[in-house]
């Protein structure tokens, strides 16, 4: 084994995805456990996200990715709230339906300029540049059913 192989080690940076509610990040789990195994102090990675999303509203859940470096620093980046919960929102429900098909009932209901919204928002995140916003308005249609929301023209 080389003599490198250590400080390699000490320079990789490893990845982690999580959802955290905007303005209330605190150090418990699963944001504490999470950091705490690579090392990193969740309190300052807490102040940091708090700060950051202090425009937007409190408790959107806001996926974010944490590279954690070999020195135990870190960045993240935050990304949009979910499709799900934009669409929970516009239908006005607080979870989407346990069974979906011929013979449940939806449980809520979208029109298309809500869905064309939904589509703006999410083609703002990085990955989704690339594609088209009739592609990205497919894909929150798509959601919608799975969630047992009804989209309507």
């Amino acid at each position: 084994m080389s003599k490198k192989a250590p400080a390699a080690a000490a320079a990789a940076s490893s990845l982690l995805r999580l959802v955290v509610p905007a303005g209330k990040a605190t150090p418990t789990p699963p944001i504490g456990p999470a950091l705490g195994q690579r090392g990193v102090k969740s309190m300052d990675f807490c102040k940091q996200f708090n700060d950051r999303t202090k425009n937007v509203e409190a408790g959107t859940p806001l996926p974010v990715v944490i590279t954690v470096k070999g020195d135990r620093t870190f960045t993240f980046v935050t990304k949009s709230p979910p499709t799900s919960f934009f669409l929970k929102r516009a239908a006005g429900i607080e979870k989407g339906a346990t069974n979906i098909g011929k013979d449940h009932p939806f449980v809520g209901k979208v029109n298309l300029k809500q869905v064309y919204e939904i589509a703006k928002i999410k083609q703002a995140d990085e990955g989704m540049g690339h594609l088209s916003l009739k592609g990205i308005c497919s894909g929150v249609i798509g959601s919608a059913k799975s969630m047992g929301i009804e989209v309507v023209p």
